[in-house]
């Protein structure tokens, strides 16, 4: 069937095989769900969406359940976890065909999961992937400019998007809730769908908001929420999560609780420490808006700034607005290779520059460009490196997959040097 599939791939003229795929994936989710007995049926499940902030709005609503005293299933664009027990993500994308998710809840629900909290793209909705999780309830946390190419334009993107939330409309369970972005015009439209619980939220719902290089504190409902993660964008995910989690019972207190103690969400703002005086920090940031909020958040901070572009052979527009926006915040720019597949990296690379007005330095070996990148840093700095999270491979031409971690190299290179 795989080998059929590449064939397919190869021979037919893309518009065709992506309309074939959707019956396939259909199939196979189809396919899982009667295996596992309809798994999702015996879960509370929570689906979270949107261009940014899905992973960690995911591990926050995780979070706050286990400290609730539930068993919880993660299914992210990081990792795979049931109660404690975690497998990183390699599979490089967020949601995995062939029914994976299927057997994963049927996993979690042999385990003893209660709980299971999944992050959906847009991808997977127009497979069918999404299919059979019986949602309770689905987070939308924001729509931005991306997959543009893919989809053709921001309406058949939300239109993606909007699937997830009309399976939410036809799930059996009850409530059905939506969370979702009130400040967003197209959150508006998830909250107007209709189910028992439409839930908004927006920085308005956070009092006496006080952010820091790596912290943010608010409060909510008379209860004080501090969490290690920089940014107005982890207030805003914190929100999230915690009405997310007051719908299932868990109280404001004890989710702020256990938002104080989630100190790492890997690839997310993740400062790696080896007794350097400069922040080095990993981030998954990859569209404009994204960069720029990761920017922000370290505003106080001398910025040396390490950029790829994320992926090769699309969403080409927004190469040379990366550039300037890196220019614009950075004092040192690097620029490098990221997951170029079948294009020239140094074209990608190329494009970025171009929306710049200073020459950036240009490393195209993305380990020496972080190496480099640490070697310029001083007492108080911040080097952020950005693009690529916990993506685990580089990919290259004709699908080559070489292991990568930013995070592993950033903790490598620090340790030659201190």
């Amino acid at each position: 069937m795989h080998a059929i599939k590449r064939v397919l791939e190869q021979i037919l003229p893309r518009a065709l095989y992506r309309a074939l795929l959707s019956p396939y994936h259909l199939a196979w989710t189809l396919l899982r769900a009667v295996q596992n007995g309809f798994p999702a049926n015996k879960l509370t499940v929570i689906a979270v969406t949107g261009t940014k902030g899905k992973s960690s709005v995911t591990e926050m609503i995780a979070a706050c359940l286990t400290e609730n005293g539930h068993t919880v299933a993660v299914s992210s664009t990081i990792h795979f976890r049931i109660g404690t027990e975690t497998r990183p993500n390699l599979f490089k994308m967020t949601l995995p065909g062939h029914g994976f998710i299927q057997n994963f809840l049927g996993e979690a629900v042999r385990k003893g999961a209660t709980h299971a909290v999944i992050e959906v793209t847009s991808e997977a909705a127009l497979q069918y992937r999404h299919l059979f999780l019986s949602m309770d309830a689905l987070v939308f946390t924001n729509l931005e400019r991306e997959h543009i190419e893919s989809h053709g334009s921001m309406e058949h993107y939300f239109a993606a998007k909007f699937r997830i939330g009309k399976a939410l409309t036809r799930s059996s369970k009850r409530p059905r809730t939506i969370v979702a972005n009130g400040e967003s015009e197209y959150g508006k439209r998830f909250l107007a769908l209709p189910v028992e619980n439409n839930i908004p939220f927006s920085l308005a719902d956070a009092n006496s908001v006080t952010l820091t290089d790596h912290s943010a504190t608010f409060t909510y409902e008379n209860t004080t929420v501090s969490i290690p993660h920089p940014g107005t964008f982890s207030v805003l995910n914190a929100l999230a999560a915690i009405k997310t989690a007051s719908v299932c019972g868990v109280p404001v207190e004890t989710s702020a609780r256990a938002l104080a103690q989630l100190s790492r969400i890997p690839g997310r703002a993740e400062r790696v420490e080896e007794g350097q005086d400069f922040y080095a920090v990993v981030d998954y940031a990859h569209t404009p808006d994204s960069l720029r909020a990761l920017y922000e958040a370290y505003e106080g901070r001398r910025k040396i700034c390490v950029l790829g572009n994320t992926g090769g052979g699309r969403d080409t527009w927004k190469r040379p607005e990366m550039g300037k926006i890196a220019e614009e915040y950075c004092a040192e720019v690097i620029l490098t290779n990221e997951d170029p597949y079948d294009e020239d990296p140094e074209k990608i690379v190329s494009d970025m520059a171009a929306g710049m007005e200073r020459q950036p330095t240009i490393i195209m070996d993305r380990r020496e460009a972080i190496a480099h990148a640490l070697s310029l840093a001083k007492t108080g700095d911040a080097v952020l490196v950005t693009g690529k999270g916990t993506d685990p491979y580089l990919m290259e031409a004709n699908n080559t997959k070489t292991p990568w971690s930013d995070a592993t190299v950033v903790q490598e290179e620090l340790r030659k040097l201190y």
